[in-house]
């Protein structure tokens, strides 16, 4: 049986009216922990005491916000490997992936630090004579934070450090099935020296927790990681209280591979971006756009690499891909492939329920080939090993399947051909463009968000931050 954790409410870790287990999804057998998950009046105190202690926060110097999160930093780094393997633990990533993960959140942290002593603002002269004008940026109060599970320490990490550098105080929800992840970051947080009620934690289901952040009066902005139909709510219930959102939901992001392209790196495009963290990426390549030339070579590349990789426990070493975060993740990404088969796909390679030494969600990651841009496959986030390649005329023709979507987070292209990279670059109905790069793969300090169905609000990450933390006041001096 698991340690038991609690909530961090007010400056002190309480229990909460119920208890989830965490289990570790390459092993069910295994048990993270027990942690406590917080009802809705426990949340209300969250919120109330978050905004009590706004006032004082607010008011710190940056250089006092710079030194907490550097010490965030300092510690989340020191301790990346112990942090990385509890990620992949609760989480089901490869431990590489997951040390990768925790340090970059740890880099994140530090990004802020900085960015605490780099508030921007503006000084100028008014039409009118003797008068002064200054722009300043402001914070803007209480922050409701609703993470996702797929990278559940760098996530919060983006969305909790420029709250705090920017002076605004913090409700955190974390994905219930990944709560350790979420109180090790709480409690790093806490020995920081974050002062009472600036920084909370509350566990437990959107139904309850993030409901309850959604209904209160108190929360004067909600950023929201997670699913379409759930950024619709969120969406719904903010415009209603005439509060600040930023939305970051889906992806079918496209890979279109060109006749001329380098294909030993289209194809490592294509593993990494769709198959790497076992798919559950809303930045993952699940539709590969391929050029009728090259395309039948590119599927024999692609599957021969494929065969090559290892699917087992994550914290096994020499795992490529570990398993699907649960039952009911594995159950859905099982029903695509069903349903692919019926829309008329070919199903070449994988899909199969692996078993392995240790009960746990294990899938061969799965490539359909001959597929349509109308199919559900084609147009649904599967958020699993997954993706479904179709067959492209020429580069208008590829353009024109991967610009046809209602998401628009990020896509890519392999080609050598300059004129099409550069045309693709901006023509691509996206946030964020590749290069004979994964579509999968960001730098923590530029920023981070989508387009049409992906994306509502500002942007995530760097300095592009700062326009969902703060809020800007022009005064006007008569000198």
């Amino acid at each position: 049986m698991g340690a038991h954790y609690k909530n961090f409410i007010a400056g002190e870790w309480v229990d909460g009216a119920t208890v989830t287990r965490d289990i570790n999804p390459s092993d069910t057998n295994d048990v993270v922990g027990e942690y406590a998950q917080a009802d809705a009046a426990q949340t209300g105190a969250a919120i109330d005491a978050a905004h009590t202690a706004f006032p004082s926060w607010s008011r710190t110097t940056p250089q006092e916000r710079h030194d907490i999160l550097l010490r965030v930093s300092t510690e989340i780094l020191a301790r990346r490997d112990e942090l990385g393997r509890l990620l992949s633990r609760e989480e089901g990533k490869t431990l590489p992936e997951g040390v990768g993960e925790a340090t970059r959140a740890a880099q994140i942290f530090d990004f802020f630090a900085g960015e605490a002593l780099r508030i921007p603002g503006e000084k100028f002269a008014s039409v009118r004579p003797n008068v002064d004008i200054e722009v300043t940026r402001e914070p803007i109060g209480v922050v409701g934070i609703i993470a996702p599970w797929n990278f559940p320490i760098a996530i919060p990490a983006w969305k909790i450090a420029p709250a705090l550098a920017y002076g605004n105080t913090v409700v955190f929800k974390p994905a219930d099935l990944v709560p350790g992840s979420a109180h090790a970051l709480a409690e790093i947080i806490v020995r920081a020296g974050v002062p009472k009620g600036v920084f909370n934690l509350v566990v437990g289901r959107g139904s309850v927790v993030g409901q309850a952040i959604l209904d209160h009066k108190r929360v004067d902005a909600v950023t929201f990681t997670g699913s379409v139909a759930t950024g619709r709510r969120v969406a719904a219930a903010c415009a209603g209280a005439m509060r600040r959102f930023q939305l970051e939901m889906g992806g079918k992001n496209p890979l279109v591979v060109l006749a001329d392209a380098d294909l030993p790196t289209a194809v490592e495009c294509a593993v990494n971006g769709a198959y790497f963290s076992t798919g559950q990426r809303c930045t993952a390549s699940s539709r590969l756009i391929v050029e009728e030339p090259v395309y039948q070579r590119f599927a024999d590349k692609l599957m021969e690499r494929m065969r090559a990789l290892t699917v087992d426990d994550a914290l096994k070493p020499g795992t490529h891909i570990g398993p699907v975060v649960d039952a009911t993740q594995l159950e859905q990404d099982l029903s695509y492939l069903a349903i692919g088969q019926k829309e008329g796909a070919k199903l070449a390679l994988g899909g199969e329920r692996l078993n392995r030494a240790t009960p746990g969600f294990y899938m061969a990651p799965a490539l359909f080939l001959d597929a349509d841009n109308s199919m559900r496959i084609s147009r649904e986030e599967i958020f699993g090993p997954v993706s479904a390649m179709i067959p492209a005329r020429d580069y208008d023709h590829a353009l024109a399947i991967a610009n046809d979507t209602e998401f628009g987070l990020c896509a890519g292209i392999c080609t050598t051909n300059l004129k099409h990279a550069s045309h693709f670059k901006r023509n691509a109905e996206v946030g964020m463009a590749m290069v004979n790069l994964p579509t999968a793969g960001v730098d923590y300090h530029a920023p981070f968000g989508g387009r049409k169905g992906s994306n509502l609000g500002p942007r995530e990450q760097g300095r592009h931050a700062v326009e969902f933390y703060t809020t800007v006041k022009t005064a006007y001096t008569l000198a």
